[in-house]
């Protein structure tokens, strides 16, 4: 019994050597397994409420399922206009996300993805227009919100960039861009309530 026993305890402990450091990457991939399962509504709560850490996951999770648009296709024009991004092919960018846009005009994200190309193309007017119908389609895209802020902060607009900074972080209470603006903004705006 007593040399049982001395095995157990030896196993017991090679295991936990093991297990115990991989415990915070399962429990991760257990979270990740669930936040997949919950809706856009009780993701976008979860956010509100979440530490550092899990609104990173929780972000995770809401891109993923903003950038479905149901069709291979579609998420093909998507994924090469981010693509052309990367590259800072702004026109390649463009002429994939307008594609995407025409052909799938109720999926919000290719409207936030196009005017992104705007922005960076200098087109302000176009990317004001489709930063506009993203939010109409989803007005919970606080990168979206984001984005109209920016335009805002470009053209001398401290109060409306504000505002709308404000707007995002209440959504997504840990964008380090909108944590950044605000922090900012504050001494031009003077941290008046908008």
């Amino acid at each position: 019994m007593g040399r049982t026993c001395t095995n157990l305890k030896a196993i017991v402990a090679a295991i936990s050597l093991v297990v115990i450091p991989c415990l915070p990457s399962i429990l991760a991939a257990q979270s990740g397994a669930n936040l997949s399962a919950l809706s856009e509504a009780e993701l976008l709560e979860r956010l509100e409420d979440a530490d550092p850490t899990d609104a990173a996951a929780v972000e995770r999770e809401l891109q993923a399922l903003w950038s479905k648009s149901g069709s291979a296709a579609m998420d093909l024009l998507l994924r090469r206009g981010r693509d052309a991004m990367e590259r800072q092919d702004w026109p390649a960018a463009i002429e994939h996300l307008t594609a995407l846009t025409d052909h799938a005009p109720d999926f919000a994200e290719g409207w936030s993805e196009r005017a992104r190309a705007f922005f960076h193309a200098e087109l302000f007017g176009p990317a004001v227009a489709d930063l506009e119908r993203a939010l109409a389609l989803n007005p919970n895209d606080y990168n979206a919100i984001f984005g109209l802020g920016q335009v805002f902060e470009f053209f001398g607009d401290p109060e409306r960039a504000y505002a709308a900074y404000e707007r995002a972080k209440a959504i997504h209470p840990y964008h380090e861009e909108v944590t950044k603006a605000l922090d900012r903004l504050s001494t031009v705006v003077g941290g008046q309530a908008l």
